[in-house]
């Protein structure tokens, strides 16, 4: 079989001499590790359907030169041997790039190989799309990427690994830049997720190999002082253990000790921590005992051995971590204490069983899911957590992915319910956490808690083994002040959706309050007239300015002389003219530069012009923000080296600045707009009043070089939201638009998204 499987290969100029040699070596060892997991006609159908990418050329390599075949065959022997996952996972890691290509479709997968085949194919998929040939995410796409891992636990194993993978094979490439984003991303995604499902081995090789990559110089600073180390290290920890062996045996134990050195990205983050030099780390490792211990007899076991060091060696009770009683939402489950050894060194030791030691080097999630296995509910909870937040993340899409990094990264805390209940939330949770945990409803009208027989407020934090009573009251709604207090990113996604719903609610009934004392006066409410008042007055926003009289926090009558006052002002010439004062001279204008009017005129088209003069670049307009000619605007150059253009006032444009900033240009639109035209969309709110959405789209279809692309409109509860999809040709065409809108009797808001 491996023979036939290179003979087909053999001609064509797809794989190297080396290559092939190591496809030999890479198709034995896959298949004799998972190859008694795998169907009669499994392995000649792979085969026949990777001949024939190879030969219609549907395969490609990658940015750094990697071959496909190769890099999946690798990827799938890291998810068989430091994963535990088989068939399924095999094929589909082997077979995603031929569906991609159009070999063979997920229908036909489903039919040959099975459905668990043809989902995990899907997923991988959905995946690499977002890539788009790039081996690093876009920022803009990281929401869709964590909701395509959510759908399926298998695809979060499988890339993960095939990130370990990668960053293994990048080492010597020449490609640095590309590196670099690979290796930034792993430390920023993939070591945290493998870290929440229990992955630890592969964890530590993510951060260890980002480390490698982003900071060379400080990785082989620690590195070597550790080679220099190691044979007192070494001596230490036979000495420290050695008496431990010896009582162990004496109580008839059977089991076997090892030293572990921590690895050197948690070596670095200690000295970041901790402000100090390599020298001043003491505990550079840590012994685990494992024991060979029937089930039935782990826990008692493992606290036996628990028993007999810290008899030998003093211990620090304050740092006795115990998930043998409640194992993390992982899995995990093991014992820790630090203990003070010889020479006056704290040494951490953790005692478990074999059957623990494979779950925290390998995961529980191997296990889990795919094999029907239902005794572990957290990962499960997790993935739910995941989606609700993306979903209602409200366009903050890499705040929220900092949150969700810091909560992967999270220990956990154990509480139950005064019914017994237990629960799992994440180290530093208060009151407010646990009662969003519950429920919206009961996180809303919280107003403290019993903890324990005793009463606290909503800002008490919770420690493992508490009681708590989540205390409600009617009266009580959402408070901005909240945020603060909430720790868990799920709790903020629910505060911030309640509070949306408030403010939406407050500022309805203050533009109402608005509206009705201009009848009382019998005026007209004019939308532009508005719009100027609410600016002057400070107000960046129509909400918060309509909240506030809600609020009283603004006098509405004062409010009411002042729109009197800015009607008077942009209705009558002779007032306008009178508190503008004299015009001013033409003598105090400064003539724009001769070579400035020059790059005018050599650019009366829609190019966008970089940094000035240059023109003809390879760009796109970002999809998160649209922006349009006439827009302030930056330019992000993309790891394909094209420039993605975004708003000045884009969402992600915080993010981009911070974390890539050395891949910002400065970007302006040159000339006049030459006929081009940019898709906007826009957001209407109003009364859902009979023909409105008429009387919208017929202002539209008046108006030229105007085109409507598409409109989608919800009703509830006598209001409508409409999102319109327009083609402008620039900023003043879409102010006029905006304003045309805001006209239609009925429409309450007009945003651009």
């Amino acid at each position: 079989m491996t023979s036939n499987f290179v003979c087909d290969m053999e001609e064509n100029v797809f794989f190297t001499p080396s290559e092939r040699e190591l496809l030999v070596s890479l198709y034995r060892v896959l298949w004799r590790t998972a190859g008694d997991s795998l169907m009669p006609d499994d392995r000649r159908l792979l085969r026949e359907y990777l001949t024939r990418a190879v030969d219609e050329g549907v395969l490609q390599r990658d940015n750094f030169g990697l071959n496909p075949i190769i890099k999946d065959m690798q990827t799938a022997q890291v998810v068989v041997d430091e994963i535990g996952m088989r068939r399924a996972s095999v094929l589909a890691i082997m077979l995603h790039g031929c569906v991609q290509g159009g070999v063979l479709d997920v229908g036909q997968v489903k039919e040959v190989f099975g459905e668990d085949v043809a989902t995990i194919i899907g997923g991988l998929v959905r995946i690499n799309q977002l890539y788009e040939k790039s081996p690093a995410i876009e920022s803009e796409n990281f929401r869709n990427l964590l909701l395509s891992f959510a759908e399926d636990m298998r695809v979060v194993l499988i890339m993960i690994a095939d990130r370990v993978n990668l960053m293994r094979r990048i080492r010597d490439v020449e490609d640095l830049e590309g590196r670099l984003r690979v290796a930034n991303e792993a430390a920023y995604l993939y070591a945290p997720l493998a870290h929440k499902l229990g992955l630890y081995k592969l964890k530590s090789e993510l951060e260890d190999l980002s480390l490698k990559y982003t900071e060379q110089e400080m990785y082989y600073h620690i590195k070597e002082k550790l080679n220099a180390t190691k044979e007192a290290r070494d001596r230490y920890i036979a000495a420290f253990i050695g008496p431990i062996s010896q009582k162990l045996g004496e109580a008839g134990l059977h089991f076997h000790i090892k030293g572990r050195t921590k690895s050197i990205h948690s070596i670095y983050q200690k000295m970041k921590k901790q402000k100090t030099t390599f020298e001043g780390i003491y505990d550079l490792f840590a012994i685990r005992v494992i024991l060979d211990s029937e089930v039935e007899r782990e826990k008692m076991e493992c606290w036996q051995v628990y028993s007999i060091v810290t008899d030998m060696y003093q211990p620090n009770p304050k740092r006795l971590r115990d998930w043998l009683s409640v194992p993390k939402s992982n899995g995990y489950e093991s014992l820790h204490i630090t203990v003070l050894g010889p020479e006056n060194t704290w040494v951490e030791v953790q005692i478990r069983t074999e059957r623990m030691d494979a779950v925290a080097e390998r995961g529980l999630a191997a296990h889990w899911r795919y094999k029907g296995v239902k005794g572990e509910s957290g990962l499960d909870e997790w993935l739910t957590s995941i989606r609700e937040a993306l979903e209602h993340s409200d366009g903050d899409d890499l705040k929220m992915m900092d949150q969700f990094k810091m909560d992967l990264y999270e220990d956990e805390v154990y509480v139950f319910t005064p019914k017994g209940d237990l629960f799992k939330l994440a180290k530093g949770a208060t009151v407010l956490d646990f009662a969003f945990h519950i429920h919206t409803n009961v996180g809303s009208k919280c107003v403290g808690a019993r903890i324990n027989g005793k009463n606290v407020t909503i800002r008490q934090t919770l420690n493992s083994g508490d009681t708590v009573e989540i205390l409600t009251s009617n009266s009580q709604t959402p408070k901005a002040g909240w945020l603060e207090i909430a720790a868990t990113s799920r709790a903020r996604t629910k505060i911030r959706q309640a509070l949306k719903e408030i403010s939406s609610r407050q500022a309805e009934f203050g533009k109402e309050t608005f509206e009705r004392k201009l009848k009382n006066r019998k005026l007209d409410y004019d939308e532009p007239v508005m719009m100027h008042l609410i600016k002057k007055m400070g107000f960046k926003e129509v909400n918060p300015f309509y909240q506030a009289i809600a609020d009283e926090q603004l006098d509405i009558n004062d409010v009411v002389e002042r729109y009197v006052a800015q009607l008077k002002y942009e209705t009558d010439p002779l007032q306008r003219a009178a508190e503008e004062g004299p015009a001013r001279s033409a003598e105090g204008f400064n003539l724009r530069p001769d070579e400035e009017l020059q790059s005018r005129q050599n650019f009366n088209s829609d190019v966008l012009v970089i940094d000035r003069g240059l023109k003809g670049i390879d760009f796109t307009l970002a999809k998160c923000c649209n922006p349009i000619y006439g827009d302030d605007v930056f330019g992000f150059v993309t790891s394909g080296g094209g420039i993605k253009v975004h708003r000045t006032d884009c969402p992600n444009a915080p993010q981009l600045r911070e974390r890539f900033g050395y891949r910002i240009v400065k970007a302006r639109w040159a000339g006049k707009n030459a006929g081009s035209q940019y898709e906007i969309r826009l957001r209407v709110v109003g009364h859902d009043d009979i023909g409105i959405v008429n009387n919208i789209t017929s202002i539209i279809s008046k108006e030229q070089h105007l085109m409507l692309r598409n409109i989608s409109i919800d009703s509830y509860d006598g209001l409508f939201s409409g999102t319109l999809t327009v083609m402008v040709d620039d900023t003043s065409k879409l102010e006029q638009l905006i304003k045309k809108i805001r006209t239609v009797k009925g429409v309450k808001q007009v945003s651009r998204c």
